[in-house]
């Protein structure tokens, strides 16, 4: 009967090893499974979810109205917007809108050299006024505003 009990041990023993294995494997699986069915886990679909821009830029109806209908720029709304951070304090050299002392000699090289700096840049101040997406009619139209508030007629 020792026998009998000898290998009724070695067959408990094998049960509990392979059955706490196969529990083990359960709970494993069990807990690093995905249960939202609902999306679609292709490798494509997962590089598409994870690719996709966290923000989106959204342009001003007013600027955009403003390209269409060139007519109607309103030069004074561009320096409010683009020119007046430097021009009305004068900061940096620019000539102060208003002030005929310093707009005199800029004015008397011409509207069109004016406007030429002003979309290619002068000494400090850059290109269109730091603003890349202002059209050249948009940059003609704040120049010949500042320049008529500074005593031109153009």
């Amino acid at each position: 009967m020792s026998q009998n009990s000898e290998l009724r041990g070695i067959i408990e023993t094998i049960v509990a090893v392979v059955g706490s294995f196969v529990v083990a494997v359960l709970i494993i699986v069990l807990l690093t499974k995905d249960y939202s069915a609902s999306e679609d886990k292709t490798p494509a679909k997962v590089v598409s979810n994870n690719t996709e821009p966290v923000a989106e830029v959204a342009m001003d109806d007013k600027a955009t109205e403003s390209n269409a209908n060139a007519g109607a720029i309103d030069g004074a709304a561009i320096v409010q917007a683009n020119c007046a951070m430097c021009h009305a304090a004068g900061l940096m050299g620019a000539p102060k809108i208003g002030d005929a002392g310093q707009w005199g000699p800029r004015i008397a090289q011409g509207k069109d050299t004016l406007i030429n700096h002003a979309i290619n840049g002068i000494r400090q101040m850059p290109a269109r006024g730091g603003n890349a997406s202002l059209t050249n009619e948009q940059v003609a139209a704040a120049v010949v505003n500042m320049a008529n508030a500074s005593g031109a007629s153009f």
